[in-house]
């Protein structure tokens, strides 16, 4: 049964293009070696199975013959290192990146992510349990995802942690850091005997591109600074961003804010996202637009988004990045009402950049963001309020900036008692729901249509108290009044006279 298991490995691995024909006795052998297996006959029926379900059987006999305890991640430290066997070395892998970019960029990345799907790298059959659906609003149809595909940790594993620390060591220097690439794992640290990045340069700096192995969209890539260091929001983040949609024009590039709150889980490596997606964001409405006398090759243009965006669009994008670092300043010493930028020494407010590239134009998105707290707000003034962490409590970054929900693994099953609730049944729901689910009941129709439109309002009302200007009449005059103190200021800086921005 093992050898078929094996062999079928072995196919699947031909047929995914990992290895060639000439490489089949030697990965044989490998994997028969890693299974301390010394003897091999080659079975007279082969099935044909996905390469994550072998890899599955394969973890369920080390564990049955004792190679490894009966643990997930003892399991993907296994699977990691069977799948290291097909995987081509860095070097090889990179030389026919670039061998392919030199022709055709997207054929480049289309071998990359095949790659990182085959290998396992990518944990497709763990992404295929996220429960994904789109919704629309006011703002566009928005994508609701709830995230099932990264598992939740044994208690037999967080007890094994407790009485057999993780080795203190530094390295790798995190989860993001280069060092990452065929590392074999430990505790607190995931294996990554099958990853694989490719070199790159973003503005004159050693930059490295690799995938998510947790899809959020199609194509979700990470593009780390090979210098561990903290993420800064700044003019040479701009330019960087721009210069990979200059390299990879069919990709979107964006970074997290760069503070608590308002950014991602990580800002202690500098990274960003890329990807190959539309987001809602991408077409949401134009109302306002205005123009600089000093950039005058640049479109300047406010958003109908709950988060307050201004786009910049240009051929040169030098322009851009003048201007976009120009706003930034202006953003972070700007005050208005709740609108607080400093707390003693502690800066509030920043920005989430998005970069693209469209009819030949690159495009800046600047989302303005503020951090700050208060009594009535302890998580955030411009965060979820809590009317809606019954749905989401956790920070607004760059992919829910953009449109698209990553909520959390719990409500997938208090979501399904809600359904239930509206549709009737005598069942007991959550007690954070429960106002909530006796108002769904009032509704009419669908009750799984409802729930799910229900939690697409409660996700456009988590973005909306993430906006510093509201979509309200007050909150876009405010805004207005940002954008020609903004413009005013650029041109009073460039020509020693104020002119303030007019709407076209």
């Amino acid at each position: 049964m093992i050898n078929a298991t094996i062999e079928a490995l072995v196919n699947a691995a031909i047929d995914e293009g990992l290895i060639t024909e000439q490489d089949r006795i030697y990965s044989r052998n490998r994997v028969l070696a890693r299974l301390e297996k010394l003897d091999f006959e080659r079975p007279a029926f082969v099935p044909v199975s996905s390469i994550p379900d072998l890899l599955d059987t394969l973890a369920a006999y080390a564990v049955e013959t004792g190679l490894i305890e009966d643990l997930l991640e003892e399991k993907d430290r296994f699977m990691a290192e069977v799948m290291d066997i097909f995987v081509s070395k860095p070097s090889e892998v990179t030389r026919t990146f670039e061998a392919l970019r030199a022709n055709d960029v997207t054929a480049a990345t289309d071998f990359f992510y095949k790659m990182s799907q085959s290998s396992n790298y990518i944990q497709t059959k763990r992404i295929a349990n996220n429960i994904s659906y789109k919704t629309p609003t006011r703002y566009g149809t928005l994508d609701i995802t709830i995230n099932l595909s990264k598992p939740e940790k044994d208690p037999r594993e967080i007890a094994r942690a407790r009485l057999h620390p993780a080795p203190s060591t530094n390295y790798p220097k995190g989860l993001l850091a280069i060092e990452n690439e065929g590392y074999g794992g430990h505790l607190k640290h995931p294996a990554r005997a099958n990853h694989r990045i490719i070199p790159l340069t973003l503005g004159g700096e050693a930059w490295s591109f690799q995938y998510s192995p947790y899809l959020y969209y199609n194509e979700h890539s990470i593009l780390l600074s090979n210098e561990v260091r903290d993420m800064v929001i700044d003019r040479s983040a701009f330019e960087r961003l721009l210069d990979f949609t200059n390299q990879f024009p069919h990709y979107f590039a964006g970074s997290n804010a760069d503070l608590p709150i308002v950014g991602g889980s990580i800002l202690t490596h500098d990274h960003y996202q890329a990807g190959r997606y539309r987001f809602a964001m991408d077409d949401a409405k134009v109302i306002e637009t205005y123009r600089s006398d000093r950039y005058d090759q640049v479109d300047i243009e406010t958003l109908y988004w709950p988060l307050s965006v201004v786009r910049l669009r240009s051929p040169k994008r030098e322009q851009l990045v003048m201007l976009a670092n120009q706003l930034l300043g202006h953003w972070q010493t700007y005050e208005d009402g709740d609108i607080i930028p400093y707390s003693g020494d502690v800066r509030h407010n920043t920005v989430t950049p998005i970069a693209r590239r469209r009819d030949g134009r690159f495009e800046l998105d600047l989302v303005l963001r503020n951090n700050r707290t208060d009594e009535e707000h302890p998580d955030g003034i411009f965060h979820p309020h809590a009317d809606v962490h019954h749905i989401k409590r956790e920070n607004i970054g760059l992919i829910e900036v953009m449109g698209l929900a990553v909520l959390p693994a719990r409500l997938k099953t208090e979501l399904e008692q809600v359904v239930r609730y509206v549709d009737g049944e005598d069942v007991e729901v959550a007690d954070m729901h429960k106002v909530w689910a006796e108002s769904l009941k009032k509704q009419s129709g669908d009750a799984r249509h409802i729930v799910e439109q229900a939690v697409g309002d409660k996700f456009v009302k988590c973005l909306e108290d993430a906006g510093v200007f509201k979509q309200t009449v007050e909150g876009q005059e405010r805004f207005k009044a940002f954008m020609s103190s903004f413009l005013s200021h650029v041109d009073k800086v460039e020509y020693g006279a104020s002119t303030t921005g007019s709407n076209r």
